[in-house]
């Protein structure tokens, strides 16, 4: 089944889902091998790869040792046109909505088309939103872009609005990597209220307690990974907290 059919299909059951987000820039080859037996096991939904530089360019060895290590849906988190890659099962083709910057909201999409159709991978229309996370992260320093600030519910439901009814699939909230706080739970249960879309949220989800409650308030899809890194031992936690609406 598609990415995007399986997300809408347990959308439609109430069901939530989790994604793992992994940067290949932050490991050497032998830590996706580990990476890859703690996580089969596991319910995981997905697993995001990408990253906003990918100065080792691990990007196919990582996808390659989870295609063959796991049966878990495969999804790019480009940050350049460069990161798409055949090993995929998807790409999230990120519009930047939330802020002004032509290349982002278009330009480079055009760029990577070739790169797409060689690929022959399933393509997901996401409207991506930058929350203010409460410091400067490295999508908002690449991006050159103001977040959204987080006491905005309001802007962030009407740019989810219009993202919609520009044709988007997907809405992702994103307090970005390494972000100090979260997306709220007040502007989480405004964009869910106005828009019919799946909802992503990440950034900043620290804990299954922080986890719970973004599916809570109107999350379909968590997006964890930076405190994975520092704090392996948590997956099972997180995890857990997700399919306790399942």
């Amino acid at each position: 089944m598609k990415v995007y059919s399986t997300i809408l299909e347990k959308k439609q059951q109430g069901k939530k889902q989790i994604a793992i987000l992994v940067d290949p820039d932050k490991h050497q080859e032998a830590d996706f091998y580990a990476m890859a037996q703690s996580f089969k096991d596991l319910p995981i939904d997905y697993l995001f790869v990408g990253g906003s530089l990918l100065s080792q360019d691990l990007l196919d060895t990582c996808l390659q040792i989870f295609k063959t290590e796991t049966s878990i849906p495969l999804v790019i988190f480009p940050g350049s046109v460069m990161q798409v890659n055949a090993k995929a099962d998807a790409l999230l083709l990120l519009s930047l909505v939330s802020g002004r910057n032509p290349d982002l909201l278009i330009g480079r999409h055009v760029e990577a088309v070739p790169y797409i159709k060689q690929a022959k991978i399933e393509t997901l229309s996401t409207a991506y939103m930058l929350i203010d996370g409460g410091n400067i992260t490295t999508a908002q320093y690449i991006s050159g872009t103001l977040p959204i600030p987080s006491d905005k519910a309001e802007i962030a439901s009407l740019t989810a609005q219009a993202a919609e009814m520009l044709g988007h699939k997907l809405i992702y909230l994103d307090g970005g990597s390494g972000a100090k706080n979260t997306v709220s739970d007040l502007m989480i249960r405004q964009v869910r209220k106005d828009v019919a879309l799946p909802l992503i949220v990440g950034g900043g989800i620290r804990t299954a307690e922080l986890a719970k409650a973004k599916c809570a308030a109107g999350a379909d899809l968590i997006v964890v990974g930076n405190i994975l890194e520092q704090q392996p031992e948590l997956l099972q936690q997180m995890v857990e907290a997700v399919n306790f609406f399942s």
